[in-house]
């Protein structure tokens, strides 16, 4: 193993500890904003991603190469398979206060684990790809995962936060 590889899994176990942090924390407040912080990640990751691809674009003595149509639609399929796991271990609940708040989900550990594995084990069996080509997909990938996540979870809180009002 390189350093570059050790910092990659050390950049990936502090994510993994901020987001559980952030996960355990998030069940004592109820949603603010009708919601609308839930899609802030989609719309900065848009951003980052587009300065990230274009940075790919230039870097010194390595031609960018875009990967295949059929490796991007592979990259779509899976973050949306994965996107799609994590929305439905997703869920809101009105509490006695009259407000709504996120689940406490006893499986996201394990959903989150699988599938951090699942992208590991894909990076690996990809190594043989252009650096270029597989960062492309891995962002690809995680862009799709996590607006299928984010979108979804939103509109999972709407209609929770509308069954609510339309009890009042």
């Amino acid at each position: 193993m390189n350093s570059q590889t050790l910092i990659g899994y050390a950049i990936m176990a502090v994510v993994i500890i901020l987001v559980f942090w952030l996960r355990s924390r998030r069940s004592d407040r109820p949603i603010r904003n009708k919601g609308f912080n839930m899609l802030i990640p989609v719309v900065i990751l848009l951003v980052v991603f587009g300065f990230s691809i274009s940075s790919l674009m230039h870097i010194p003595n390595q031609p960018f190469h875009a990967p295949a149509l059929w490796e991007d639609l592979c990259a779509v399929v899976l973050g949306a398979v994965l996107g799609s796991i994590m929305l439905y271990h997703t869920g809101y609940e009105k509490r006695e206060d009259g407000e709504v708040y996120g689940k406490p989900n006893k499986n996201f550990k394990y959903v989150l684990i699988a599938i951090i594995v699942i992208r590991v084990v894909l990076s690996q069996y990809l190594k043989s790809l252009n650096y270029t080509e597989f960062t492309t997909l891995t962002m690809v990938m995680a862009y799709v995962y996590i607006c299928v996540w984010r979108i979804g979870s939103f509109v999972k809180y709407r209609k929770e936060l509308a069954k609510n009002l339309s009890q009042v």
